[in-house]
C-alpha cells in the first residue's frame, strides 16, 4: 500500500479521524501540525473536522560524533525525551547532551515564531488535541510533541499518522490517548517508501498553507 501524496494520506486519515468526531470521541479538536512534512497532512484533517490548524515544532536531539542519529528531541517547553536503551548503548549522559538539547530548543523556537508570524499559539485547554505528522517510525519526535501538547491541557490528545511502525505504536501507547493510523505495515522500513510522491517542504509552502503570508 503507497498513498499518493500526502494531501491523499490526509484524506484517508480524515475519514477515520471524522467518524470518532461525529461520536463524541473528539470533542472541540484542534489540529496540530509536524513541520515540515505534518502541515499538508494535517491541512485535509482540519478541513474535514472543521478545526483550526496550528503547528508544534519538534527538533532532534543528534549525536554528538553522528547528528543524523536521533538519541532524543524537544518540543514546545517540555523537557527533553530522549532514548534511554540508546543512551546507554552509546555511553552517553543527559548532562553531556544538555548544549545540544538548549540550542535544538532555541531553533524550534525560532521555527514556531516564523511559522506563526508572530501569532501565539492556539490554547487547547478543555479541547481535543489532534498531533499529525505524515509517519511515525521510531516515535521519539512524536513522543516529544506529545508532552507539549499535554502540557497545554487539552482533555483529548490523540496522535494521527497515515503510516506507523508497530514498534512506535507500542512505545508511544502511554503517551496519547489514541493513536489513528490509516495503514501499519508488517515491515515499515522509512516513512517516504509508503508515498509515491514524498518532496521535501519549503518553509514557504508551510507557510502558504498555514495561511500565514496572506
Amino acid at each position: 500500500m503507497q498513498f499518493r501524496d500526502r494531501r491523499e494520506a490526509g484524506k484517508a486519515l480524515a475519514e477515520k479521524l471524522s467518524g470518532r468526531r461525529e461520536d463524541g470521541r473528539l470533542p472541540d479538536p484542534v489540529v496540530l501540525a509536524l513541520p515540515r512534512g505534518g502541515v499538508p497532512v494535517a491541512d485535509e484533517i482540519a478541513r474535514v473536522l472543521g478545526a483550526p490548524l496550528d503547528v508544534v515544532v519538534a527538533r532532534k536531539i543528534g549525536a554528538p560524533f553522528q547528528p543524523e542519529l536521533g538519541v532524543g528531541a524537544v518540543a514546545g517547553d517540555a523537557p527533553p525525551v530522549y532514548d534511554p536503551v540508546l543512551l546507554g548503548q552509546l555511553g552517553l549522559s543527559e548532562h553531556e547532551l544538555a548544549p545540544t538539547a538548549e540550542r535544538e530548543q532555541a531553533e524550534l523556537k525560532r521555527r514556531e515564531e516564523a511559522y506563526r508570524k508572530g501569532r501565539g499559539p492556539l490554547d487547547l485547554a478543555g479541547r481535543s488535541a489532534v498531533l499529525v505528522d505524515d509517519g511515525v517510525a521510531t516515535g521519539s519526535t512524536a513522543r516529544a510533541a506529545l508532552r507539549a501538547v499535554r502540557r497545554a491541557g487539552p482533555v483529548r490528545t490523540v496522535l494521527a499518522a497515515p503510516v506507523c511502525s508497530r514498534e512506535a505504536l507500542e512505545q508511544l501507547s502511554g503517551d496519547a490517548d489514541e493513536i489513528v493510523c490509516a495503514y501499519v505495515p508488517p515491515a515499515f522500513g522509512s516513512v517516504g517508501f509508503w508515498y509515491q510522491d514524498f518532496p521535501q517542504l519549503s518553509d514557504e509552502e508551510v507557510l502558504d498553507i498555514l495561511h500565514v503570508t496572506k
